[in-house]
């Protein structure tokens, strides 16, 4: 069977004069290299070489090979290198998943201070909402995703990062945007625009409105918060929204208001696949955000 060590001693051998030159530079016995030579023949079904008592030649065919011995030793070492450099975390490609309010903001910064010190890491974020991010990590598109703590945690490992207070967003001219802080009555009963019903955001704030004996005055639905605050910003209602989306509705041209009591508020985090190993990259910057979080907190 071919392999590189049997290959190198062919391509030594093709290069030297004798066997005995050939052994000295590969730090082999000559009987060592011959039987080495003779495997490779037996293996390739006939000779390299044509012998004589004083020097070695390649034979035809053994000519026809040598290019190809090189080319596949040089294959092989380049593998080597990729599949070492991956291990040592020199290059690859890191996938993670995120709620578009979180990759806009802090996971920018996340991945600035991963790169520093993994500069050929390149990342492919998949800024989606939180019921996909789940499904990227649990489908194995994505391997480290930040979300809101899942309702089920079923074959997903889930790390707190920080608790996220929901607040209220209207547009200028409303006459809360002036009020320090809102009850969540006064906004529920308000023409509301929410997100869709499958949303866990939507089915949060509904559960609230059971709690408080509210209804929701809704008036339009979206699939991304993003464009809930553009609705917002149109004038068509107001709505509630995590802290997380705060610096993205200010964008929008929309008026961030606490609300008075804190009815809803959910951990953010990191959710990885129970049962599936991280890649080396991937294993490093679940590291290195643990890791950012402890240092934080001790200092």
């Amino acid at each position: 069977m071919l392999n590189p060590k049997t290959l190198s001693a062919f391509v030594c051998l093709a290069e030297s004069k004798t066997f005995a030159e050939a052994a000295e530079k590969l730090h082999i016995t000559q009987p060592a290299l011959s039987t080495s030579i003779k495997k490779l023949e037996e293996d390739l079904g006939g000779a390299l070489f044509s012998r004589n008592t004083r020097n070695v030649a390649l034979s035809v065919e053994g000519k026809v090979f040598l290019p190809q011995a090189k080319r596949i030793l040089m294959d092989w070492s380049n593998s080597m290198a990729d599949i070492k450099s991956l291990f040592a975390v020199k290059q690859g490609t890191l996938t993670v998943a995120a709620m578009p309010s979180f990759a806009e903001g802090l996971l920018a910064r996340l991945l600035r201070g991963f790169h520093q010190s993994n500069p050929n890491i390149r990342f492919r974020v998949l800024d989606v909402v939180m019921e996909a991010v789940i499904d990227c990590i649990l489908s194995g598109r994505a391997e480290i995703g930040f979300s809101f703590k899942p309702e089920r945690e079923d074959g997903l490992e889930f790390h707190p990062l920080f608790d996220d207070a929901f607040i209220a967003v209207v547009y200028p001219e409303h006459a809360f945007a002036k009020r320090e802080k809102i009850d969540w009555q006064a906004v529920l009963e308000e023409p509301f625009v929410a997100m869709n019903h499958d949303s866990s955001v939507r089915n949060w704030l509904h559960s609230t409105a059971e709690s408080l004996d509210t209804d929701i005055k809704l008036i339009a639905e979206a699939n991304q918060l993003g464009t809930v605050g553009q609705l917002v910003a149109a004038g068509i209602g107001v709505s509630i929204v995590p802290m997380l989306c705060r610096k993205q509705m200010l964008a929008k041209g929309l008026v961030c208001v606490p609300l008075a009591q804190n009815h809803l508020v959910k951990p953010v985090g990191m959710i990885r696949a129970r049962r599936r190993t991280l890649s080396v990259a991937a294993q490093r910057f679940w590291d290195h955000i643990c890791n950012r979080e402890a240092s934080e907190a001790v200092a």
